[in-house]
C-alpha cells in the first residue's frame, strides 16, 4: 500500500507538453519568428523586464520559464491572487541569496500582475530598478489601466494572441504523438473541440485529455462529433464580463450597427449572449445606439429598441433575447444620423463655457399683474396665430446671442424632410427681416 500512496500523480497534459525550448512553442510567431522582438531579445543574451499581455492559455507562463532557462537564471514565481508584500520581500531575499551564494540572476514572474494593488506593485520597483531581479509580469488585462505607470515604464509590453485554428491542430498533432496513443478524431470532432477551446491552448489540451479519458471508459479509439457532444462537458467560450474582451466586443457591436452591417451586428450580439453577457446591459447599450447613431433619421428605431427591452423584461432568457436581436438588425439597416447627438454635445459644451444669459422679456411668463407691468411676455407672438403657424423673424435665444446652428440634419431618412422644413422656415425669417 505504501507504493500506492507514494506514487507521483500523473501530470496534466498541458504541463506534460509545456515547451522546453523556444522552437517548440506553438503560436506567437509575431513575437517569436525570425527577426521578431522576443526572438531577438533571446538572441541578444541579456534579459530585460517585460509584461506579457494576452488571453488565457497562450503561453505567458511558458515564455517566462523559457526566459529563465535561456539566461541560466533562477526562477521565482508568484501569483498576484495569493501573494502580498510579505511574499514579495521573501522573494527578494531569495533573489539576493541566489546572487550572493550562487552568482545567479533571478527572474521574478508575477502571474496576473493586474491583481496587485498599487502598494504591492510599488514594492517591486526598488528591486527592478536595482537589477536584483528581472521582472516578468503576466496579465489578461490592459496593462495601461492595470499596471502602475512607474512599473510599466520599466518593462517592455509584449501582446500575445489567441492561437489560430491551424495552430490548435498543430497542438493536436503534438498531443497525439506524445500522449494520446492510438486515439483518432474525425474532422467535425476536431472542429468542435477547436471551437470550444477558443484559442486557449491549455483549455484545448484539457479537452483532449477529457476526450482520452472518456474514450478509454467507453472502450473506443475513434472520436466523432456525436461522442464529443454526448460524452464530454463543453463549457461556454471565453468571455470576460468586465475586461478588455467585453468592451472590445461591445465596441464591435456598436460599430457594426453604425456601419449598417446587420450580419456583423447580429454576430457580435450573439457572441456576447453566448459568452454570458447580461442581456439587460446589452439592451441599455442598444437603446443608446438608437439615440446616438439613428436619432431622428428614423424615430421608429427608438420605439423598437424600447419595446425590445420591455419584451426581454417580460419574457426573460432565452425567449426575450430574440427581441433584442431583431432590434439590433433594425438599427443596422435603419437610416443613420448623428445630427442630434452632435447638436446636444455642442450645446452642452457651449452652455458650460458661456455666461448665464437672461431669458428675453417677451419669452417670460406673466402670471401676476406686477410681471405684466414689468413687460413680461409683452409682444410675444403666439405661433398658432401666425401664417403657417410660424412667427417668421421671431427669436427665441437670449438677447445678443447669435444663431448657433447646432442641429444640422442629414439628408437621410426623415431628417431629409426635416432639413427641407428648416431651410423653408429660415427663408421665411429672411423675408421677414427684409420687411
Amino acid at each position: 500500500m505504501a507504493d500506492l500512496f507514494s506514487a507521483e500523480p500523473r501530470q496534466p497534459l498541458a504541463e506534460a507538453l509545456r515547451p522546453k525550448t523556444l522552437d517548440e512553442v506553438i503560436g506567437q510567431q509575431h513575437l517569436l519568428g525570425e527577426g521578431k522582438p522576443l526572438r531577438l531579445a533571446f538572441q541578444a543574451g541579456k534579459p530585460h523586464s517585460m509584461i506579457l499581455w494576452g488571453p488565457p492559455g497562450v503561453g505567458k507562463t511558458t515564455l517566462a520559464r523559457l526566459t529563465a532557462n535561456a539566461f541560466d537564471s533562477a526562477f521565482i514565481a508568484l501569483s498576484a491572487v495569493f501573494a502580498g508584500v510579505k511574499d514579495i520581500r521573501a522573494a527578494m531575499e531569495q533573489a539576493q541569496q541566489n546572487l550572493d551564494q550562487y552568482g545567479r540572476n533571478t527572474i521574478l514572474f508575477v502571474d496576473e500582475i493586474h491583481r496587485f494593488n498599487k502598494a504591492q506593485q510599488d514594492a517591486l520597483l526598488p528591486f527592478v530598478e536595482s537589477g536584483l531581479v528581472t521582472f516578468i509580469g503576466a496579465t489578461t488585462e490592459n496593462p495601461s489601466f492595470e499596471v502602475n505607470s512607474a512599473l510599466l515604464s520599466r518593462a517592455q509590453v509584449y501582446v500575445l494572441k489567441s492561437l489560430s485554428d491551424a495552430e490548435m491542430r498543430q497542438l493536436l498533432d503534438k498531443a497525439r504523438a506524445s500522449a494520446l496513443g492510438n486515439l483518432t478524431f474525425d474532422d467535425v470532432a476536431v472542429d468542435t473541440l477547436v471551437g470550444f477551446a477558443d484559442g486557449d491552448a491549455r483549455r484545448f489540451l484539457n479537452l483532449l485529455e477529457q476526450a482520452d479519458t472518456a474514450a478509454a471508459s467507453s472502450h473506443i479509439t475513434h472520436i466523432d462529433a456525436k461522442f464529443v457532444e454526448n460524452a464530454m462537458t463543453l463549457n461556454a467560450r471565453r468571455f470576460d464580463k468586465g475586461g478588455d474582451n467585453f468592451y472590445d466586443q461591445i465596441s464591435a457591436l456598436h460599430k457594426s450597427v453604425r456601419g449598417s452591417h446587420p450580419d456583423a451586428a447580429l454576430y457580435w450580439f450573439c457572441r456576447m449572449i453566448d459568452g454570458g453577457a447580461d442581456p439587460r446591459y446589452l439592451a441599455r447599450r442598444i437603446v443608446r445606439m438608437a439615440w446616438e447613431d439613428i436619432g431622428l433619421a428614423d424615430p421608429r428605431a427608438l420605439t423598437i429598441v424600447n419595446d425590445a427591452a420591455e419584451t426581454y423584461e417580460r419574457l426573460g432568457s432565452p425567449e426575450g433575447e430574440l427581441a433584442l436581436g431583431q432590434a439590433v438588425i433594425y438599427l443596422a439597416i435603419a437610416a443613420k444620423s448623428n445630427a442630434g447627438y452632435n447638436a446636444f454635445n455642442a450645446a452642452m459644451a457651449a452652455v458650460k463655457k458661456d455666461k448665464s444669459r437672461e431669458v428675453p422679456v417677451h419669452l417670460r411668463n406673466a402670471p401676476t399683474k406686477l410681471m405684466k407691468e414689468l413687460g413680461y411676455g409683452h409682444e410675444y407672438r403666439y405661433a398658432h396665430d401666425e401664417p403657417n403657424a410660424y412667427a417668421a423673424g421671431e427669436t427665441y435665444l437670449p438677447d445678443g446671442m447669435p444663431e448657433p446652428r447646432w442641429y444640422k440634419p442629414v439628408p437621410r431618412g426623415i431628417e431629409g424632410k426635416v432639413a427641407e422644413k428648416l431651410a423653408w422656415l429660415r427663408e421665411l425669417d429672411r423675408l421677414a427681416g427684409e420687411e
